[in-house]
């Protein structure tokens, strides 16, 4: 049923729209066009602008990637970089350093990704550091 409207709007209906169309021998014939013959060349001027652009669509520069956004809108901006340090009784280990750019491939833990990013954005972002508090 379907492929049968769509064949019957190629084989039929299509032919039949484009031998309608007020189509000037002369492109000066397009200056005597009058308005109602400009409005029923619209669909099929669109159509041709459409697969132009899809034509040559592969061939435009491609868009850059868009850099990072800053993350610290607000917070010591003053400071070259954000780090908070946090003492702590109890903690295991002597350092522990927590993510706060969210780039960090071993998330929640900081690798240091946020120097490219500060790098990159002008941000001033940084860990977050928990030290064992020493009594």
């Amino acid at each position: 049923m379907v492929l049968e409207s769509i064949s019957r709007i190629i084989k039929v209906q299509l032919p039949a729209y484009l031998k309608r169309l007020p189509l000037p021998d002369t492109i000066g014939g397009f200056a005597r066009l009058t308005v109602s013959e400009w409005l029923r060349l619209l669909p099929l001027l669109g159509i041709l602008a459409l697969l132009g652009y899809l034509t040559i669509r592969p061939f435009l520069p491609k868009k850059k990637k868009q850099k990072d956004s800053l993350i610290n809108l607000k917070i010591q901006k003053e400071n070259p970089k954000v780090v908070n340090e946090i003492d702590i009784e109890d903690l295991n280990s002597a350092n522990v350093c927590y993510c706060r750019c969210w780039r960090s491939k071993t998330f929640p833990v900081c690798d240091k990704s946020h120097l490219k990013h500060n790098e990159l954005t002008g941000d001033n972002v940084g860990p977050l550091i928990l030290k064992k508090k020493i009594l």
